[in-house]
């Protein structure tokens, strides 16, 4: 599926770019990468992979509203992700990452499966993931 398939589907909606929207989901994603880090350091490795995945969530949110789109699916997301790879913007190591991180929040919420070492990881990760996001903020 595509940009224009998600938004017949209903998975993405077109909406007028908002600086203030984009500027709080960043705080969010922040938010999520700190209280992710706090999880760490208290091994509670499942909230640490769950916080880290939402990190790179409202990071990756915050392009799709400066291009003005929102999303209704996360599988959204990885769609105008893979669509900035397409055009150049974005290289493809970050789609893989946002697709492996949904996958490890996935497993950690729904099947109990987390680690210390997949969390760690998914911490870096979400560092360098929320740092390409906040770059790609101003594309138009």
């Amino acid at each position: 599926m595509d940009i224009e398939g998600c938004l017949r589907e209903g998975y993405l909606k077109r909406v007028r770019p908002d600086r203030a929207e984009i500027e709080k989901e960043l705080m969010e994603s922040a938010d999520d990468l700190d209280m992710a880090r706090s999880s760490c350091e208290a091994q509670k490795y499942k909230w640490a992979t769950v916080q880290a995945y939402y990190s790179m969530f409202h990071a990756a949110r915050s392009v799709l509203l400066s291009l003005g789109l929102k999303e209704r699916r996360h599988y959204a997301i990885e769609v105008v992700l893979r669509e900035l790879v397409t055009e150049r913007k974005l290289e493809e190591r970050y789609l893989d990452d946002f697709k492996a991180a949904m996958y490890c929040r996935e497993d950690a919420d729904y099947g109990s499966v987390y680690s210390m070492g997949k969390a760690q990881s998914l911490l870096e990760v979400a560092e360098e993931f929320n740092d390409k996001m906040r770059a790609l903020g101003n594309i138009r």
